[in-house]
Formats: structure tokens, sequence, C-alpha cells
């Protein structure tokens, strides 16, 4: 039931989803970047070891989700994930470059996370034999 005043109309302008899906992305990294102000110290972990284990984490959960779904490797959100462990990857192997990679995959895992289905779960190879 709607409460009196309110409308039944919902508004709306074209590119409004597309514009939630960057402006979530933009407070992901917000709040990451905040929260990192925020801790005196970083944690006792080695980089190089924390990066390793999110690397393993990632493909275990993508290597799941291709056993579920054997043709998510053909579709846009299974081919994102490649490309992220492969960003992972690099930060492993480039310290130099760890800080600009993290925030690229945060912000890649940001628009593929939101973004909608259709986009997602587009088929981008060809079909499963």
């Amino acid at each position: 039931m709607v409460a009196d005043g309110e409308s039944r109309t919902r508004r709306d302008f074209r590119g409004r989803r597309w514009l939630s899906v960057f402006l979530r992305g933009a407070h992901l990294i917000a709040v990451i970047a905040f929260g990192a102000a925020l801790l005196p110290a970083p944690a006792e972990v080695p980089s190089g070891h924390a990066g390793a284990a999110m690397l393993l984490t990632g493909l275990l959960m993508w290597l799941l989700d291709l056993w579920h779904k054997p043709y998510h490797l053909l579709e846009g959100a299974g081919l994102s994930m490649l490309a992220k462990l492969a960003l992972v990857a690099w930060m492993v192997v480039s310290p130099d470059l760890r800080l600009p990679l993290f925030w690229l995959v945060v912000a890649w895992s940001a628009v593929f996370s939101h973004a909608p289905i259709g986009f997602r779960n587009a088929r981008v190879l060809g079909k499963l034999r």
C-alpha cells in the first residue's frame, strides 16, 4: 500500500543505471581510501603473502564458478574475472605497480558487480558445444 503523498511512478533517465554503477564504484574506492587513511600502520602480513592469498582465493572462486556454470568463461563476467586474476598476478610479481593495479582491480570489480545482468552475463565468445 502506498502512503498518502507517495507517487506510484518512478523517475528515470537514460543512463541512470550506469551512473549508479560508476557512483557505487567511486564510493567503494572512497571507502577503501578512507579506511586506509584511518589505519595507523600497514597490516603485519607482508603484502606479497596477502596478494598471493588474494590470487589463490580468487582463482578458487573462479574455478568453482566455472565448475558450476561451464559457459561462465564465454560471458563477460567470466572473462572479466580472468582479467582481474591476471592483474592480481601482476600485482604479486610487480611491487612497484601494486597500488595502481589494486585501484584498477577495485574499480573493475565495482563495475562488473553492479552492472546490469544483461551486461555481466552477455555472451562474449561463441557457444558452448
